[in-house]
């Protein structure tokens, strides 16, 4: 697999750290309110890449981290007249009802920045009796860019181009423009903790080297996350890293690419703004994953009401496509239409097409334009084989390839299921008994439901809209 690397700005073939493993660090969210669809993107995109690379044979160790201490969750508590252990926890909470929705797997750990003080005040120890950061008298411990001669090697930029529009707030101590804040010395009323340094909070920035080293080690396979956090926090985080710990910090950088909405950048202040939360409750939660991956990771893309609709429609076909092959299951024989070897053929060239997409730096629009050409396949040469061999066949094809980009998780079987079964079934005797006004009320009930009856010869379909 090839991987374009921020580091480098080429894309490199994959070599990890052990041999069949890789050591992945996401970063999480700051959880002082819903997620909105800029940071569904990463999420999506960054749980394909675990998928497709345990698909691959690879064992994944996947971190993501929630930073659950910060000036944001802070000034929520104050406006919530609550404090921030229950702004934050009441905020995991509903991020994992909207990540469950999008069908993300949990990472292999997700630590917050709060159980990992002790390891967070370790490196910046280091850090301090290294000469890279120091403390001044109000509890603060900075860190010196400066002392860094590989600064800005990520954002490829020099020093002296990110100083020109770093400056010193009121109330800070920092010696330089660009110095940044490892440790904060508490204000009153704010959450505190016990430190060399004082009673104070970590900086944002060295939770993610902290959880790197303790859930990771000090050299990791991948780290990615969102475009917008290249600069300053993991060019931050590759110094007071690389600083401490005297070695590579990761070996390959991921990026996504940025939402627009309705072709402009997605912004609080233009009203543009919305929460993962907002479009589910109107079009589901599978068609936001579906346009997070629509697209090439690094491209950016467009949100907007007719592109949602049209990801539902997609969506739809891959239904349409599987309930199909459950159908014609239900009357396949085992006889082989001569050519079932031509079409199993067929079949696993789709299977390498995927491969081949998602392999050239997880070209997921690639990918998902290989699993239509296996629906199409299937559709041509497959439904009407009546070979229960050649329609398994195809199905697992069709599951393995979507189960990786996480689509199509919305088919249980369960009771709900049973009841539409059974009313189909009552429409089917109310017709034979010529009961038409019968029959078109249980249509109308099931229509009411959401799903949709199509009478063909091989019997009834349905579908859910």
């Amino acid at each position: 697999m090839r991987i374009y690397n921020t580091l480098t700005r080429k894309k490199e073939e994959l070599k990890t750290i052990t041999e069949g493993e890789v050591k992945i660090y996401a970063c999480g969210p700051t959880v002082y309110n819903y997620i909105h669809i800029g940071n569904a993107r990463p999420l999506c995109v960054f749980d394909t890449l675990r998928r497709y690379l345990e698909y691959r044979g690879y064992k994944v160790n996947f971190v993501q981290n929630f930073t659950d201490i910060d000036d944001k969750i802070i000034k929520k508590a104050i406006e919530e007249n609550s404090d921030y252990k229950t702004v934050s926890e009441k905020y995991i909470e509903e991020f994992w009802k909207d990540v469950n929705g999008m069908n993300f797997r949990r990472a292999t750990v997700h630590p917050k920045a709060t159980e990992n003080i002790d390891e967070i005040i370790s490196i910046i120890g280091t850090l301090v009796e290294k000469g890279y950061a120091y403390p001044v008298e109000n509890g603060d411990v900075y860190f010196s860019p400066k002392k860094f001669k590989q600064y800005g090697k990520l954002s490829h930029q020099p020093l002296e181009d990110l100083e020109a529009g770093a400056r010193i707030n009121v109330g800070e101590l920092k010696k330089e423009p660009m110095d940044f804040a490892l440790w904060k010395g508490a204000k009153p009323g704010e959450p505190y903790w016990d430190s060399p340094w004082g009673k104070g909070r970590p900086g944002w920035h060295i939770e993610c080297s902290a959880m790197v080293r303790r859930y990771l080690g000090e050299t990791i396979d991948i780290h990615c996350g969102g475009q917008d956090l290249i600069f300053p926090h993991h060019e931050n985080e590759i110094a007071q890293s690389e600083c401490c710990n005297g070695v590579p910090f990761a070996n390959y950088w991921m990026h996504n690419g940025y939402i627009n909405v309705d072709n402009v950048k997605m912004s609080k202040s233009l009203g543009n703004f919305f929460t993962v939360r907002d479009v589910a409750e109107k079009y589901g939660y599978e068609p936001i994953r579906y346009l997070m991956i629509s697209s090439q990771y690094r491209s950016p893309i467009n949100y907007s009401t007719d592109i949602i609709e049209q990801c539902r429609a997609s969506l739809q076909r891959l239904y349409t496509c599987r309930d199909g092959l459950d159908f014609a299951l239900k009357n396949a024989s085992d006889a082989l239409p001569e050519n079932a070897e031509k079409i199993k053929k067929q079949l696993n060239s789709r299977r390498e097409q995927f491969i081949e997409a998602m392999d050239d730096d997880l070209n997921t629009a690639d990918g998902i334009s290989a699993v239509f050409e296996l629906v199409k396949d299937i559709n041509i040469s497959v439904m009407n084989s009546g070979s229960k061999e050649l329609i398994e066949y195809a199905a697992n094809i069709f599951d393995e390839l979507t189960g990786v980009l996480g689509l199509v998780y919305n088919r249980d079987k369960g009771d709900l299921d049973g009841e539409i079964e059974k009313l189909i079934e009552a429409r089917q005797q109310a017709r034979k008994e010529k009961n038409w006004a019968q029959a078109d009320k249980i249509r109308d009930e099931l229509k009411a439901q959401g799903i949709v009856l199509e009478d063909t010869p091989q019997g009834v379909k349905w579908h859910r809209e």
